[in-house]
């Protein structure tokens, strides 16, 4: 595999970030995961943590150096993290579960399998305009299904917000999957959390990541969401990789292209922030409370390590 990739999340206007990313790889196989949290206080960051810990965690496990059923991978690990926060819950005493979103996608053999819960986005972008997005599981997206509302009613309504699936609600989670999707040279695929999303037309967001430097690209994009938002906005998170299988390197980002091919089989190389290390973090917590979160987390997620 070839590819060139780059993740970054910011808090936004929010007081604390609950947005967690992570990306993984073995030689063969690819895993980005994106997870915003719901819940209150450092509660949904936690339930964000534990998804993306739990998708990696897994990867790591099985990725050696593929995966055998990408979407039997990612239909397991999405419901192990979701029975992972409800027991999280469940050991705290918690009034009410924590919850996240969560979009996640597999890349091997130059086909991308992806599945999703809540509002967070996957964007498969080819030439600078948008293949394909994955359909929010939101009341607003219903409404707009059945022609209640129009787009412009649905930037303004009070349920714009609102999800009816995620993971560590009350119900066993909708998880939705994609088709086996075929990537050709220099598609890029974006994974995004709404605070991204939500103040970006489609089509801006397809040509700011046209730019062959996905490195100089997202933080650009980022600005323009932040800004967009406003004084209100929310967290936002993306791990965006451009497929590069051609193996013909450009001067202007062969530093940063990731090449498996010299990867041993049982070689896994995660990028994933541990709970409360990342300084644009910024948490309540004391050091002492997000230490004890930490091996909480740990503790949780073995427990569901099938």
């Amino acid at each position: 595999m070839k590819f060139t990739i780059y993740q970054e999340s910011r808090i936004g206007k929010r007081a604390n970030n609950e947005d967690r990313l992570a990306h993984c790889y073995s030689r063969d196989a690819l895993l980005i995961v994106v997870a915003d949290g719901m819940g209150g206080h450092h509660y949904g960051e936690i339930a964000a943590q534990i998804a993306v810990q739990t998708l990696t965690a897994a990867f790591q496990r099985v990725a050696l150096p593929e995966i055998p059923d990408p979407f039997l991978f990612l239909q397991k690990a999405m419901t192990n993290a979701h029975h992972a926060i409800l027991d999280f819950s469940k050991e705290h005493n918690l009034s009410d579960s924590p919850r996240t979103t969560c979009v996640a996608c597999i890349i091997q053999d130059n086909i991308a399998y992806w599945a999703h819960a809540g509002d967070s986005r996957l964007y498969l972008l080819r030439a600078g305009k948008v293949v394909f997005r994955t359909r929010d599981h939101s009341r607003i997206r219903v409404l707009l299904d059945q022609g209640i509302i129009n787009a412009a009613q649905a930037a303004v309504h009070p349920d714009r917000n609102k999800i009816y699936t995620c993971l560590g609600g009350p119900l066993a989670p909708e998880i939705e999957f994609s088709r086996k999707t075929p990537l050709e040279a220099g598609d890029v695929l974006a994974l995004c959390s709404d605070g991204v999303w939500g103040p970006l037309p489609d089509d801006l967001l397809a040509i700011a990541l046209q730019n062959t430097n996905l490195m100089q690209a997202v933080p650009t994009l980022l600005d323009q969401a932040e800004v967009l938002a406003g004084a209100h906005g929310d967290n936002l998170s993306i791990v965006a990789v451009r497929w590069e299988d051609s193996y013909v390197e450009d001067e202007t980002s062969a530093e940063s292209i990731v090449s498996t091919q010299t990867m041993s089989h049982d070689t896994v190389t995660t990028k994933l922030e541990e709970f409360g290390r990342n300084p644009a973090y910024k948490s309540e917590l004391t050091d002492e409370e997000i230490e004890r979160a930490i091996e909480e987390i740990r503790s949780t997620i073995q427990k569901f390590s099938k």
